[in-house]
């Protein structure tokens, strides 16, 4: 028996749970129906059509993704946080951020996260042009690391393997070296590592390229030609 009460929050849960699992050829309103237990009719009724459907799992995403919340006692400390938060986001959405991307809002739905960005490198004594690049230097870094984690998980088996390549010789007589590098990735450690390390260079001399000048130039840092 189909069911008589339902609402348009279950039934966009329940497709953004369909999309995250099995992609969006997977999402079509009769299969929908059947994972609510409810008649396709209730589903046009609630959400429209396909489209329209669509079109409300990207409005969701992208709220979603503007939820991120800086966390930390510095500045420093929040910005990683920020990172992770949206890499975190981004991974355990893929198909519906490739939506959101497919509707031309991919810059709207990381606005957010940049905002929260930009506010702590002011907050670190970045201004102008140095806090752009410190915006821009850790979305690409998030970006990036999530889609070459992507590309490694859908790889095929390799032959061969890294554990098989990594040798002493190798590794030019480092063998702690190439144990290392022929060990399993921490993927989550090893991007908090770099992270760091990228928020550490942006963030160096920051204190004297905020007070430079008196109207918030930038002034002779890392970034400065």
């Amino acid at each position: 028996m189909a069911r008589s009460a339902l609402s348009r929050d279950e039934v966009l849960d329940t497709a953004a749970a369909l999309v995250r699992e099995h992609g969006p050829a997977a999402l079509t309103m009769r299969r929908l129906a059947a994972e609510l237990g409810t008649a396709v009719t209730s589903i046009y009724w609630h959400v429209g059509n396909r489209e329209s459907l669509l079109d409300a799992l990207v409005a969701r995403t992208v709220t979603d993704l503007g939820t991120i919340r800086p966390r930390g006692a510095t500045p420093a400390e929040r910005l990683v946080s920020v990172a992770r938060a949206l890499r975190r986001a981004l991974r355990e959405r893929p198909h519906l951020v490739a939506m959101v991307h497919e509707r031309g809002l991919t810059e709207r739905m990381f606005l957010p996260a940049q905002r929260a960005l930009a506010h702590e490198a002011h907050a670190a004594g970045l201004r102008g042009a140095h806090a752009a690049r410190a915006v821009r230097a850790l979305q690409f870094q998030v970006v990036g690391y999530v889609l070459i984690e992507r590309n490694r998980e859908r790889a095929p088996a390799q032959s061969p393997a890294e554990e098989e390549l990594w040798r002493e010789e190798t590794a030019e007589s480092d063998s702690e070296l190439a144990r290392a590098l022929a060990a399993p990735i921490d993927t989550e450690a090893l991007f908090v590592d770099s992270v760091r390390a990228l928020v550490d260079g942006l963030l160096a001399g920051a204190g004297g390229s905020a007070g430079d000048t008196g109207d918030g130039a930038v002034g002779r840092g890392p970034y400065s030609h």
